[in-house]
């Protein structure tokens, strides 16, 4: 770790003029809008919101209230993300000023040509459906069927491209385009909804129908083009690569070989339970909404910047302060909105100008941000969307799951901190004046802003249900809400589920690109064949085959959002993983750590990204140093490959040793990064440190014993306890 000596150090005289309070606002509950989000006002603000906050209350009363049919209830949440999705995400930047274009010719001819293949598909869909509702006639005009399919694709894709070409760059208005985007997103979900019952049966089969793979192909693009909206290029071109896979096996060598599939025998086949209705829409559209809309109760009652202001009065005053408050702040808030780059924006930008302002450089400011955030997703209870998707493929329990992630998050969150710590003690990073901070015993007295965490892990561990903990968590939370200033009435409810819908816009996209390349994998069987492969690279080695994984996980999340980089290795790489023995829970939490370790991974760091955003320093550099920061949480994983104890697998005793020795052997490898070991050390005596800390991986006793001679025996050394001349002939 480097630390720019040109930069003045504060001294706590300086810090001690600091005399604006330190208190986190509401604000820290906010989440910024994407550079290509629109911000709607007057009337077009309220439509959409009363049309989110429709989409959150659905979810709600259909999990509490009135069931559904597993397919539509599935079909209505990926068909309402993916309209609202098109309306409210830009096909590219926006901008508040940007003025209105004028029309050309060709993009009058192209809208127009959009316009007509999308309304006469939708338009026979509509009629399809008025032909039940209307006349109790089950069977469609044939015209309907045989004439919809090709001119809602066209139109489709002609929309699309006329978004691409003619986007509208201004902030508070959707185009004509985007609103075909939503009518074709209705359509196509209609289509399947009316025919789920017999798709049940003949999708994938050679009995599939044109107007089943028209209707797929329309959603397929539709749901690449909200992707590359909400979540960027990366995941489109990964799962575009997957489709043309399914057509290009032929042609393929190795075991990438497959016979191929036709276009209607695997269009049909996607839009499925086996594909993009498979266990992450599944998971998105219970589990996933309904914590995202419990995340947006907890915002409107500003639990977010208590959480970030108990963390000041705890942390502030010490040592790199700052830089503690983002560790303790993010551990907090990772327990409500479980994101990466989300938490870096909001408690970032609040700790990273404090941290600069006590002599960190920008982009370690940044990184320590960045990598103290990215532990959000592995903090229980929520750990972002991994735990439900965790607990939907392995079948095992959530309550189990969130149990066996508790140590890991401590153990990342220690790391990071252990590291800000030594930072501070070798550069000589003081806190900030105990004045300008928040009063704990003030804070105290609002304790039972915790009361819906608590509510939610006390239900979970009685048995009840996920969804049922969910909502008992989200109405402690309206019912706490009472005794503070932020009381949640009927707009502040209106205004929770607006929010709560419009969070969870990009998950569903990402949950139904993931659905297709899981479907994908499925039907050509190149994950059974990849687990043979992975048999063959680790040699019956569990050791090499983690190693091999790790590398897959993590460049899987450099392209693609946490959630779908773990459901798509995990759909690859656990099943090798549990065929060489390694426990079904250790190797599915072995990828879904990497997966988050992607977020702070050079070269495609988000988390350092965003934090680099707000620090005004270089990405790449910052991405770099977040990686440095993080290091020592990468040796976690195998930690618990080596000891499950540390996922609650073992007895109480053995959990306690190997917790332990883990703590250990995290600070020696964190004292041997930073270069300060109760005093500075060289080079010889770091690379010591982390060999001594690597080979504390596996808690046996040796290894322990060896690990904690090498920590005692320098620390007496840097007490001058012992000589050099004692170390090389031995103490008399």
């Amino acid at each position: 770790m480097t630390h720019s000596n040109s930069k003045t150090i504060p001294s706590s005289e300086t810090l001690d003029e600091l005399t604006s309070p330190v208190v986190a606002t509401a604000a820290v509950d906010d989440d910024p809008p994407a550079g290509n989000q629109r911000v709607f006002v007057g009337a077009r603000h309220y439509v959409f919101a009363t049309a989110c906050a429709a989409y959150a209350l659905f979810h709600l009363l259909v999990m509490n209230v009135y069931p559904l049919e597993t397919w539509t209830y599935r079909l209505l949440h990926l068909g309402g993300g993916l309209g609202l999705g098109f309306l409210l995400y830009s096909a590219y930047g926006v901008e508040p000023d940007r003025q209105a274009e004028k029309q050309t010719p060709w993009s009058v001819t192209l809208l127009a040509l959009a316009g007509a293949g999308t309304l006469y598909g939708a338009a026979a869909i509509a009629v399809i459906w008025g032909n039940w509702w209307l006349r109790g006639d089950a069977i469609p005009p044939s015209w309907t069927i045989n004439s919809f399919g090709i001119p809602l694709t066209l139109g489709t894709v002609l929309a699309v491209l006329h978004g691409w070409i003619f986007g509208d760059r201004r902030i508070g208005h959707w185009t004509v385009a985007d609103i075909l985007l939503a009518v074709a997103t209705v359509a196509s979900i209609g289509y399947v909804i009316y025919f789920a019952r017999a798709l049940q049966m003949r999708a994938g089969m050679p009995m599939a129908q044109p107007g089943d793979m028209w209707a797929a192909i329309t959603g397929v693009i539709l749901i690449l083009e909200g992707v590359r909206r909400m979540a960027g290029l990366a995941l489109v071109i990964i799962s575009a690569v997957f489709v043309a896979y399914a057509f290009a096996g032929p042609w393929l060598p190795g075991i990438l070989n497959h016979s191929g599939y036709e276009p209607k025998r695997f269009f049909s086949y996607i839009f499925t339970d086996n594909g993009i209705l498979s266990a992450p829409i599944a998971i998105s559209s219970t589990y996933i909404v309904l914590f995202v809309i419990f995340a947006a109760f907890l915002q409107a009652t500003h639990v977010g910047a208590y959480f970030v202001n108990v963390a000041f009065a705890a942390a502030g005053h010490k040592r790199g302060g700052p830089a503690k408050v983002a560790v303790f702040a993010s551990g907090l808030m990772g327990m409500i909105n479980g994101t990466s780059a989300g938490n870096v924006v909001s408690t970032g930008s609040l700790t990273i100008p404090l941290m600069k302002k006590v002599g960190y450089r920008s982009q370690t400011s940044a990184a320590v941000e960045a990598a103290a955030s990215s532990g959000g997703q592995i903090m229980p209870p929520i750990m972002g969307a991994g735990a439900f998707i965790m607990a939907e493929i392995t079948g095992i329990p959530y309550t189990e799951i969130i149990w066996a992630a508790l140590i890991p998050a401590i153990l990342y969150f220690a790391s990071v901190l252990f590291m800000v710590d030594l930072m501070a003690q070798r550069f000589q990073m003081v806190g900030l004046p105990r004045s300008a901070l928040p009063k704990l015993g003030d804070l105290l007295k609002q304790v039972y802003l915790f009361a819906p965490i608590l509510v939610l892990v006390w239900a979970l561990f009685l048995g009840y249900s996920v969804i049922r903990c969910g909502t008992l968590a989200m109405i402690t939370a309206a019912v706490v809400s009472w005794l503070t200033p932020n009381r949640m009435g009927p707009r502040q409810f209106f205004h929770a589920l607006d929010v709560g819908a419009r969070m969870v816009l990009q998950l569903v996209a990402v949950c139904a690109a993931a659905g297709i390349i899981v479907g994908v994998i499925a039907l050509t069987g190149i994950g059974t064949r990849f687990s043979a492969l992975l048999l063959g690279i680790a040699d019956q080695s569990q050791l090499l085959a983690m190693m091999f994984s790790m590398l897959v996980a993590v460049i899987l999340g450099m392209g693609m959002p946490t959630t779908a980089a773990y459901a798509v290795a995990a759909s690859v790489i656990a099943p090798g993983l549990i065929n060489l023995g390694v426990e079904p829970l250790t190797a599915h939490f072995f990828i879904f750590y990497f997966a988050v370790m992607s977020a702070i991974t050079p070269p495609v760091a988000l988390a350092a990204y965003a934090g680099a955003a707000l620090a005004q320093s270089d990405p790449m550099k910052t991405s770099v140093e977040s990686f440095r920061i993080g290091l020592a949480a990468f040796v976690v994983p195998y930690m618990f490959f080596f000891s499950d104890a540390l996922l609650m697998q073992g007895g109480w005793l053995d959990t306690i040793h190997v917790t332990v020795s883990a703590l250990f052997g995290i600070y020696l490898l964190s004292s041997g990064i930073i270069g300060w070991f109760f005093g500075r050390i060289g080079w010889m005596l770091r690379a010591l440190l982390i060999g001594g800390a690597l080979g504390m991986l596996d808690a046996g006793l040796v290894t322990d014993l060896i690990g904690l001679s090498i920590g005692g025996g320098l620390f007496l050394f840097q007490r001058n306890v012992l000589k050099t001349a004692d170390l090389a002939h031995g103490k008399d």
